[in-house]
């Protein structure tokens, strides 16, 4: 399979760069394919729902960009990035989600994305992220930039963290995952992991949010879940 540099060196004029996009709603797949109707230059060339789907499309196709959402059926998108830096480390990723980039967009980045918008974002902006990460550049919101910059002035460290944002990615996909009402074996199913391995990080979850049951445990998750959910409406 050619590289994306060697694409980009023998593009020419009218080359099209192509992009798959992965989320679970169909309406928001055609909405951007009907955005990107208008960028003569851009081609969506291929959709899914889940992550399985996903690496599957990018093991075939020639992609120049991969835009994901966080919520997916199978997985979280902070996951889908990790696995496609590890198939396919040259090719962005930019993750595009209602989930709040003040919780997301670093971890986004850190698993290997190349950019972070909210779908709530104008058109307009999603085209200029979209653009600015074919680019080879970073992309993210002007709030998004000042909280990592901030961040990194302040030299802020685990302990002046919330509880939440102290959880690890997979900890987080399974707190969030209880507040939606999953089970410990429904998660092990959902996730492909051992129901053993879920107790387990669900152990390190109550330590880390200062929790000491299990009930405790599946109300503050869906406290959580909720008040998330009534934010980004």
């Amino acid at each position: 399979m050619k590289t994306a540099s060697a694409r980009k060196q023998r593009a020419p004029a009218n080359y099209q760069r192509r992009i798959l996009i992965v989320d679970d709603h169909p309406l928001f797949r055609k909405g951007i394919m009907m955005l990107m109707e208008h960028e003569p230059d851009i081609l969506i060339c291929g959709e899914a729902e889940t992550a399985v789907e996903a690496l599957g499309l990018v093991e075939q196709l020639e992609l120049d960009l991969v835009i994901a959402d966080i919520s997916l059926k199978d997985t979280n998108g902070i996951e889908l990035v990790k696995s496609l830096r590890a198939l396919r480390p040259e090719l962005p990723v930019l993750v595009l989600s209602m989930h709040d980039e003040s919780l997301y967009a670093e971890r986004a980045l850190r698993a290997g994305a190349r950019g972070y918008l909210m779908k709530q974002a104008p058109p307009d902006q999603v085209v200029t992220a979209i653009r600015q990460v074919l680019r080879g550049e970073l992309y993210l919101s002007a709030a998004a930039n000042l909280l990592m910059l901030n961040t990194f002035v302040s030299g802020r460290d685990n302990t002046g963290k919330s509880s939440v944002e102290k959880l690890s990615d997979r900890e987080l996909e399974i707190f969030e995952l209880l507040g939606k009402g999953r089970g410990t074996s429904m998660i092990a199913h959902d996730l492909h992991l051992s129901i053993k391995t879920i107790e387990a990080h669900r152990s390190h979850i109550k330590t880390k949010l200062g929790l000491s049951t299990a009930p405790e445990l599946v109300r503050a998750a869906v406290e959580w879940v909720t008040q998330r959910s009534t934010k980004g409406r």
